[in-house]
């Protein structure tokens, strides 16, 4: 049975990254709503409650019911965790006097408890909270301060119940992975076993038991994600396993051919269909982003069902799903708001009656990609850029037609291969070009242009749920510059995206 951490989520912006950094000590966790705490079986070493927006002293803030949990194994709060802990059992919380946004030191830190094991003094830790504790109950006992947060930790005596008011999954909290590793290791007694290459065991063996001798269909889209997936399939079920890989007229300059080629040697059974005309015939007009992506989405869908139907003995669809995807349809507060329409296509005929088999669903991000290096899958399929599902759709604003796409993908290649060239694209979490709606003057030679103008975007990242501009060299932003405008007909400005996100989305549409 896979041990485990439950890390019990308030509605933190910063739940997620606690489960990361829980995985990062190859330690398998999972989040739950603090409404749908899971059953706490041998497997579960210790449980973890996140911070929250909420205050504790507001009615309508989070109450969970901790009764299988407090006293009985080990229990980490964090930020609102910690106040929860404290409020709900005879302490007292208050807004706070003081600023307590932001970094801080510790002044005082009881050296000789298990969790601050290896703090230094002076310790720089993050805090973010506007109420602040201000009395304890009787048997709990501060284990670190500040100047001006005097209950920054503390424990229950007792109990192997601890609680910080600062964020020791954060970046700005120096020691913060040492007090987490001391939490999961040292009190939870975690055995680290959670690595790439047990994944990959575990999960093969599970999907030869679930799948059997039943045939599987997977679409493939040259990203990360269905490519590990798809190898994972792969390995337990072999030729069983078919793979779709459909061209929208909307990937990359000679994304389609490339991509297929490198499959091929791999091993993978793939089928490529050619639907371009069928994407941009139903695209013709359509300026809307919103509703250029559901066309996509029915498209594919249709593209899709019409050549696994010629398939006998499907019983599955594979599908790429990543753990935010689930953390996402499963959050406190239900799914949240749509600010766009999910990249990967999100539904399926009724009619098509598969049963979905998601063997990355456990997974982060970073997580699928150690995955893949440890199957051998080649560096250049596992460091790709994501790229969007509806393609180069949603990066030409306004209606779509063929001009367009072929003025897009020269000038998206000329970026793309200019960052590999200048050893860039590493450092670059995502990159592409978007074809702006608007003409430019210009003057090429002795005569007067009104030309197309085209916006670069490089963000950096680790997830895509919060991205900055990437600071590129200006000498090559010039040369690129340059290059489209002298190579690509149509084009004649080229911009830089420097926004963030938020208030900015990584792509436009």
């Amino acid at each position: 049975m896979q041990e485990k951490i439950i890390i019990l989520d308030f509605g933190s912006q910063y739940t997620q990254l606690i489960a990361r950094r829980v995985r990062e000590i190859n330690v398998y966790c999972e989040i739950h709503p603090y409404h749908s705490i899971p059953e706490m079986d041998e497997s579960v070493k210790g449980v973890i409650l996140s911070g929250s927006p909420y205050s504790v002293r507001d009615e309508k803030s989070p109450k969970p019911n901790l009764d299988q949990i407090k006293g009985k194994m080990p229990l980490l709060g964090v930020c609102f965790g910690a106040q929860y802990l404290a409020h709900n059992y005879g302490g007292e919380v208050k807004a706070s006097n003081t600023r307590e946004y932001g970094r801080a030191n510790l002044g005082f830190i009881d050296k000789d408890n298990e969790l601050m094991t290896g703090v230094p003094d002076d310790s720089q830790v993050w805090m973010s909270h506007g109420d602040t504790i201000v009395n304890l109950p009787d048997s709990y006992k501060i284990i670190a301060s500040t100047a001006d947060v005097n209950v920054a930790a503390y424990k229950i005596e007792g109990e192997t119940t601890y609680a910080m008011q600062f964020h020791p999954e954060v970046y700005h909290s120096t020691d913060g992975a040492t007090i987490l590793h001391n939490f999961i290791v040292s009190i939870c007694g975690c055995s680290q076993d959670w690595t790439p290459s047990s994944f990959v065991e575990s999960t093969v063996d599970s999907l030869k038991k679930k799948l059997g001798d039943d045939k599987v269909v997977l679409g493939l889209s040259g990203g990360v994600d269905s490519t590990v997936a798809g190898v994972l399939l792969h390995k337990a079920i072999g030729d069983n396993l078919t793979c779709i890989f459909v061209d929208n007229g909307l990937l990359r300059k000679n994304e389609y051919d490339n991509v297929l080629d490198s499959y091929k040697h791999m091993g993978l059974n793939v089928i490529g269909v050619d639907a371009k005309k069928a994407f941009l015939d139903e695209l013709a007009g359509v300026s809307d982003p919103e509703t250029k992506r559901k066309i996509i989405g029915r498209v594919f869908i249709e593209t899709f069902d019409a050549e696994a139907s010629k398939i006998n003995g499907v019983k599955w669809l594979g599908q790429g799903t990543i753990y935010p995807d689930v953390i996402e349809s499963v959050s406190v507060n239900g799914p949240s708001a749509t600010i766009k329409s999910h990249h990967n296509v999100g539904g399926l005929p009724d009619d098509m009656e598969l049963k979905v088999v998601e063997p990355l669903n456990l997974l982060f991000k970073d997580e699928v990609r150690r995955v893949g290096k440890a199957m051998g899958i080649s560096p250049s399929l596992l460091g790709r850029h994501p790229f969007p599902g509806p393609g180069l759709a949603i990066r030409i604003l306004g209606d779509i037609t063929q001009e367009k796409v072929d003025i897009l993908q020269e000038v998206d290649h000329i970026f793309i291969q200019g960052l590999k060239d200048n050893d860039l694209y590493d450092e670059v979490w995502q990159a592409g070009v978007m074809l702006l709606p608007v003409n430019s003057v210009g003057v090429m030679g002795d005569e007067r242009t009104y030309e197309k103008v085209v916006a670069l975007r490089a963000v950096s990242s680790t997830d895509g749920m919060t991205a900055d501009w990437v600071h590129l060299p200006y000498e090559f932003l010039a040369k690129v510059s340059n290059d489209i405008i002298n190579k690509v007909k149509g084009v004649n400005r080229v911009v830089y995206d420097i926004s963030s996100k938020p208030p900015a989305t990584i792509e436009w549409e």
